[in-house]
């Protein structure tokens, strides 16, 4: 019986002596007996979180040479399939002409239509005829020829000029370019960030595109009625003259590693 408590006696006094140890590692205890050293402080750090992170945005100004051009044709009758038959009349003659240009077909669509009612408010809300719209657009249009090709459309039957869209070619070697210039912006930007901060940056860990406007393009001319407009002629002519330049735009998001 002795000799069985002298053993539990031991293993208490031993189990006492592991705590203690263990204890004074979670309280930062100076260095221990024998080969075990408790550092004085522990840190915790994310990796995750040892980053400096920046946006950059730069663009290139290109010069268009190609056009899109929204047209539309309207036409007017006393009954819906009359306005109908005279509507697509015009259309056709509109498309004729524009081929004349040397627009292909190809680049001329139908992109939008309707059909409606005219009422007569004042007489009991009665129908006095049918109006119908066809929009066309016309894409890969060469930049020196968009005065002939409206001035063309006008003269065959279009009555409203939408819109004029000038556009870049060479959308994807600019934008490339400009993908280039903010990366090195963004560097710049953290680099000056780590400088401040005293420590230096890293690899990249981290970059992003953001949004972009890959269509590269401006109106220049919207909603522009030939009637309202002066002379069919003139309208057109004017809308062909400043195409001015697109920018195209390159926005990124990029994160270093930082080195302490």
């Amino acid at each position: 019986m002795k000799r069985n408590m002298t053993a539990v006696r031991r293993f208490l006094a031993g189990s006492l002596c592991l705590a203690g140890a263990v204890g004074l590692t979670g309280c930062g205890a100076a260095p221990a007996s024998g080969n075990v050293t408790v550092p004085s402080s522990i840190q915790v750090t994310n990796v995750e979180d040892q980053v400096i992170s920046v946006t950059a945005s730069e663009e290139v100004k290109v010069t268009p040479d190609i056009a899109e051009l929204d047209l539309s044709v309207t036409s007017q009758e006393a009954d819906a399939q009359s306005c109908q038959t005279a509507n697509s009349q015009a259309v056709n003659q509109v498309t004729e002409a524009l081929k004349a240009q040397g627009i292909q077909e190809s680049s001329i669509q139908t992109s939008d239509y309707s059909l409606y009612p005219v009422y007569d408010w004042e007489n009991g809300q009665t129908i006095t005829g049918y109006t119908m719209e066809t929009t066309i657009t016309v894409s890969d249009v060469a930049i020196d020829a968009v005065g002939d090709v409206l001035m063309a459309a006008v003269n065959a039957g279009v009555n409203n000029i939408q819109a004029v869209n000038y556009m870049s070619s060479q959308y994807d070697e600019s934008y490339e370019k400009a993908l280039g210039m903010a990366v090195e912006s963004a560097y710049e930007k953290a680099n000056a960030m780590a400088i401040a901060g005293g420590c230096s940056l890293g690899d990249i860990v981290k970059i992003e595109e953001r949004g972009t406007n890959s269509a590269a393009r401006y109106t220049a001319i919207s909603n522009m009625s030939t009637e309202d407009a002066g002379s069919a002629p003139a309208a057109a002519a004017g809308a062909a003259v400043m195409p001015g330049q697109v920018s195209v735009e390159a926005n990124i998001l990029v994160e270093y590693a930082v080195n302490r």
